[in-house]
């Protein structure tokens, strides 16, 4: 059986929810500059995005974290595949995450780069899945809370599809 997408959240409201990202981070962030840290492959729609609707300076990094490989549920397992280029050194830094579940993967991640020094560290997601939640992580900015799916688009893939979709979707019939 195929698998079919069903809408949980419009292009739409995605697109609002990161217009009001952006005006929070550029309030709290007034007369600074802010260090965003994607985190690969999912993370990249949604940090570009919401970098182009930040009004105080911002640079960027990316780094490629896994904890999946192709299913659905976390491995457990982390790996960092891409490490950062630049140093966190004194710089006030937002890690920018597609989706938190388990929270396992961003709370290896957060004590790594904590390591580095960073003069501050916050945490952004687009999705936030809190009754998946296993290991606790303080989520500083969160775009919207969303029920225990499966959920593809706007970055987000099943086995490496349907990343370029513009909503957030539920994927049906998948084994």
């Amino acid at each position: 059986m195929a698998e079919t997408i069903n809408v949980l959240v419009s292009e739409e409201e995605v697109d609002q929810k990161i217009r009001e990202l952006g005006a929070q981070i550029s309030k709290e962030y007034a007369g600074k500059q802010v260090h965003l840290i994607c985190i690969l492959k999912g993370g990249v729609f949604f940090m570009c995005e919401l970098a182009k609707r930040i009004t105080v300076p911002v640079t960027m990094d990316f780094m490629k974290v896994s904890s999946y490989g192709d299913a659905t549920e976390s491995s457990g397992v982390i790996r960092i595949a891409k490490d950062l280029d630049e140093t966190l050194e004194g710089k006030d830094v937002i890690v920018v995450e597609d989706i938190i579940d388990s929270g396992r993967t961003l709370s290896y991640l957060l004590d790594v780069l904590a390591k580095r020094n960073p003069a501050s560290m916050k945490l952004c997601t687009l999705l936030d899945k809190p009754d998946r939640r296993v290991k606790e992580v303080k989520v500083d900015y969160v775009g919207f809370a969303i029920p225990d799916e499966f959920v593809v688009g706007y970055g987000l893939d099943y086995a490496q599809k349907y990343r370029n979709l513009p909503y957030i979707g539920v994927v049906k019939g998948i084994d």
